[in-house]
């Protein structure tokens, strides 16, 4: 499949399913993915080959299309619009660089209960270290003490 052909049945899926803007903002982004591949010396069939099948490729970005899975459809580093990565949970700061936003309460949400799982790990292997050291150190430990106490006294 040439480039043209796959850029057609990619249009073809999405028109209909996005706005007309979004539509093009997506065909204007493989169109320049395709010429930026080939520039680094791939052939336009491994380019298109390595893309898939545009109908599976059209229904990822429709189903993204809510700004939930942006980061799978697209390149972090593309050079799309600021505005474009902003609605789907994306900005960008004065190097460049692409940094993740809790926009969306579902984004909040994982970042709590992710923080909550890193607490709740961080404990686990603090007891299970505590279960293993315990029975050895706490006898060391009231030895040392017995030892100092009754140690001094010597003299």
């Amino acid at each position: 499949m040439t480039k043209s052909e796959f850029l057609a049945q990619l249009k073809k899926a999405l028109q209909g399913n996005l706005s007309s803007s979004a539509v093009q903002e997506n065909m204007d982004y493989y169109d320049r993915y395709i010429i930026e591949e080939t520039a680094k010396g791939k052939s336009e069939q491994e380019v298109v080959d390595m893309l898939g099948d545009p109908w599976i490729l059209a229904r990822t970005i429709i189903d993204a299309s809510d700004g939930t899975d942006w980061e799978t459809v697209h390149e972090a580093g593309s050079d799309r619009g600021a505005s474009s990565y902003e609605d789907r949970g994306y900005q960008q700061d004065r190097k460049g660089m692409h940094m993740f936003v809790l926009n969306t309460w579902i984004h909040r949400i994982l970042l709590i209960l992710s923080v909550v799982m890193v607490i709740l790990l961080v404990v686990a292997i603090v007891r299970g270290v505590v279960a293993i050291l315990a029975p050895i150190l706490v006898p060391i430990l009231i030895v040392m003490i017995v030892v100092r106490i009754f140690g001094g006294r010597r003299s």
